[in-house]
């Protein structure tokens, strides 16, 4: 079972990689520690250092052994936050944007400082704003999930990004049942930092993509983290996954307790449908989203992801998350498992 956190670096990493021989990496299947993982190895190749490195899902435990550097296992600072000032004692300079991805996925930007120009409009991984609009997991609006909807809402528009800002705040806040914290979650993709050296347009894009593919494809997520050029396949699996958490949103059977919204969805992205309804559609500050063998918890509040390890423990499964995220797997009714989440956040 994994343990809740961000970063497992501790002590003198720095000294101890400069004298390495054969280096091993192994960051979670989370956006912030594959963005660290990213910084970390191209560091190490600057430094003519090997090494070898896998994602290791969210429901295992971290690499027990000496020689392997675990990343997003404790829970002290943002694992991309820690990796920068590492990469900087190896006397290497981390990329911004991927930095500024990392620290966003945690959610926690302050904690580095960028050089990047901030611009008008909204934070996409692509030039095509319709296929960008329709298909970023930073909100749910009108037209998500929807390219032709995207593409026509940005037809009447004035050819100009704050146009195009002001059309995605007001098509995420203006939909029935959106909740008060929206206005605050859907700032994150307004006012984008510029990345004109980066796989993609926006630091903003590149988190979005980094975090639908840390889900469904985190083999794609490493090597894009670290400056492979696998731009094609990383966009495709980000427009899968997107298309899929803005369908379930709409599809989702949804209840309400003290405390907690519950969704019900058929199939995959759980993790991405409850951080978007937690953000733009929930009314209570925690959000659980279940389908037939698998949960996904997020919530305004930390220890959420502690909630979803213990719960999934008592049904028999595993989990693994953060302190305002989680993802469980179980083979029991989602019922059992609903209810011993239930359990836990009393």
């Amino acid at each position: 079972m994994a343990v809740t956190g961000r970063s497992g670096i501790e002590g003198d990493l720095a000294t101890q990689l400069m004298d390495a021989e054969f280096v091993r990496v192994a960051p979670r299947a989370d956006g912030d520690a594959i963005a660290a993982a990213g910084l970390l190895l191209r560091a190490l190749a600057t430094r003519s250092i090997p090494f070898q490195a896998r994602v290791v899902p969210l429901t295992d435990d971290p690499p027990a052994d000496d020689s392997t550097v675990p990343i997003g296992f404790s829970d002290e600072r943002p694992a991309t936050a820690a990796v920068v000032d590492i990469v900087r004692e190896l006397d290497c300079e981390p990329d911004s944007g991927l930095a500024l991805a990392g620290c966003l996925l945690a959610g926690e930007p302050e904690t580095i400082d960028t050089d990047l120009d901030r611009g008008p409009g909204v934070g996409v991984p692509t030039a095509d704003l319709a296929d960008g609009l329709a298909h970023s997991t930073l909100f749910h609006a009108s037209f998500s999930g929807d390219e032709t909807a995207a593409g026509a809402a940005l037809a009447n528009l004035i050819d100009d990004d704050r146009s195009v800002a002001s059309l995605t705040a007001l098509e995420t806040l203006a939909p029935a049942g959106v909740n008060d914290y929206a206005a605050t979650a859907v700032k994150c993709a307004l006012r984008p930092h510029v990345t004109p050296d980066g796989p993609f347009e926006t630091a903003e894009g590149l988190a979005d993509v980094l975090d639908c593919l840390s889900r469904d494809a985190p083999g794609i997520a490493l090597a894009l983290a670290m400056g492979h050029d696998v731009r094609i396949e990383a966009l495709e699996s980000w427009r899968k996954h997107a298309k899929t958490a803005h369908e379930a949103i709409r599809a989702a059977d949804t209840g309400r307790y003290d405390g907690l919204f519950v969704a019900r969805v058929p199939e995959g992205a759980v993790e991405t449908v409850a951080r978007l309804f937690r953000d733009f559609r929930s009314p209570e500050p925690a959000v659980l989203v279940v389908s037939d063998d698998e949960a996904g918890a997020a919530s305004r509040s930390e220890g959420v992801g502690e909630a979803v390890m213990t719960a999934a423990s008592a049904v028999g499964g595993a989990g693994g998350g953060t302190a305002r995220q989680g993802f469980a797997k179980f083979d029991c009714p989602p019922e059992a498992f609903l209810e011993a989440f239930r359990e836990e956040l009393t």
